[in-house]
């Protein structure tokens, strides 16, 4: 088979032919030209058209390598005049409007990409960073017009830092599907807004049924605007987090005030403290058990911490309520004011947090999720805008279709 057939079959031509393939130093040269007087498609609406209004100059598009030896397509591409259209270049079979690159090399960087960074997918493939970010850029609009939507019932709304300097993305993941639904940039009202409105829409909305989040006001109130009938559950992750916290707030306060003796017994405990019982190996069990025995602020600490932990346990919601409630008294009354603080917060948010005991959903998978998201941040060392950083996300996480290889 000549190669001219071969590269002709390979591109898939019809109304085009190859008529040179030359072989210049570290590059070959694949020129292309229309094939007689066969029908060209319009760029836009992609008809056939029976008329060629002008050839505009030559131009190259980068082909996948043979052999180590990159490939370069020529062609003067034809303007055509369209009946719906008017006109307008034609659509080349081989690449996309207006890219420098065929889709079968398109292709193969897009699935790279999903892998290494954008850089060292560049490097790999003999291109520049910014071919790659177009590149990706385009696959993941074609992903999210193609993709399949079907109805929502779990959501879960969390952020994730985009850089230093409080500078957040707001992330929505499907909790049934297990899937990425929704980047979108800030976790302000407005921002996150454009979720319920643009992505969901009112009747998408109307199909929520449990909306999982932490206590960020501004996720509550749009979820009470939009999706009124959805039940909001704040995340067993977070109200951990903030427990954790009192307890270590604690500790700090108290180890500035102790001296001597009982500083010694309480220095490096901060781990053992907020580390669940069952994950503690012998040495630290027996020091814990020596720790309790002192009658100090940050025991108390440790003892809240871990009553109030039964609450997860409990199906009924009237009787979580009630160990809820007389665990609030005691820690109101324990005399350690990171708790009080605690405590308010939960009696503010009280409604969000009940629900646990019958829907058992949290976010864990929206934080693993997370954390796959710095991984694509550190392997790239950041991004240089918010708009690159999303579009990477979209790529690695939310599974989306790729354009199809020709």
């Amino acid at each position: 088979m000549l190669i001219e057939t071969f590269i002709r079959k390979q591109l898939r031509l019809k109304a085009h032919r190859v008529t040179k393939v030359e072989s210049g130093g570290d590059r070959m040269m694949i020129a292309i030209d229309r094939l007689g007087n066969r029908q060209l498609r319009c760029g836009v609406c992609r008809r056939r058209c029976r008329q060629v209004h002008s050839v505009r100059k030559e131009r190259e598009w980068r082909d996948l390598s043979m052999r180590q030896m990159p490939l370069i397509l020529r062609y003067q591409p034809r303007r055509v005049q369209c009946r719906r259209c008017g006109v307008r270049v034609e659509d080349v079979p081989w690449a996309e409007p207006w890219a420098r690159v065929t889709r079968a090399l398109a292709h193969a960087v897009a699935r790279l990409g999903r892998e290494l960074s954008w850089q060292g997918t560049a490097r790999q493939y003999g291109l520049n960073w910014k071919t790659v970010a177009g590149i990706v850029q385009r696959a993941v609009r074609y992903g999210l017009r193609n993709r399949k939507r079907p109805p929502v019932h779990w959501i879960g709304i969390d952020e994730v830092s985009r850089r230093k300097g409080q500078v957040y993305l707001t992330v929505v993941y499907d909790l049934e599907r297990r899937v990425l639904l929704w980047v979108g940039e800030d976790r302000t009202e407005e921002a996150v807004k454009k979720f319920f409105t643009q992505e969901l829409g009112k009747r998408r909305c109307a199909t929520l049924q449990v909306v999982c989040m932490d206590m960020w006001a501004a996720y509550v109130n749009l979820v009470r605007e939009h999706a009124p009938q959805a039940r909001i559950l704040f995340d067993r992750f977070h109200i951990v987090k903030h427990l954790q916290e009192a307890v270590d707030e604690v500790r700090r306060s108290e180890m500035r005030r102790l001296t001597g003796q009982e500083k010694v017994t309480f220095k490096r405990t901060r781990w053992l403290l907020l580390k669940n019982p069952w994950n503690l190996t012998h040495e630290q069990k027996e020091r814990l058990s020596t720790l309790v025995r002192w009658n100090s602020p940050i025991v108390r600490a440790y003892y809240l911490k871990e009553s109030f932990q039964l609450f997860w346990e409990y199906k009924q919601e009237k009787r979580a309520q009630d160990l809820l409630c007389k665990w609030m008294r005691s820690a109101m009354c324990s005399r350690l004011e990171p708790f009080k603080k605690f405590v308010r917060m939960l009696r503010s948010h009280l409604s969000g947090i009940l629900p646990w005991t019958k829907l058992r959903l949290s976010n864990g998978a929206v934080e693993g999720m997370n954390n796959k998201i710095k991984s694509i941040s550190h392997r790239s060392f950041g991004f240089r805008n918010a708009q690159y950083f999303i579009a990477a996300i979209y790529h690695g996480c939310a599974r989306l279709p790729l354009p199809e290889e020709i």
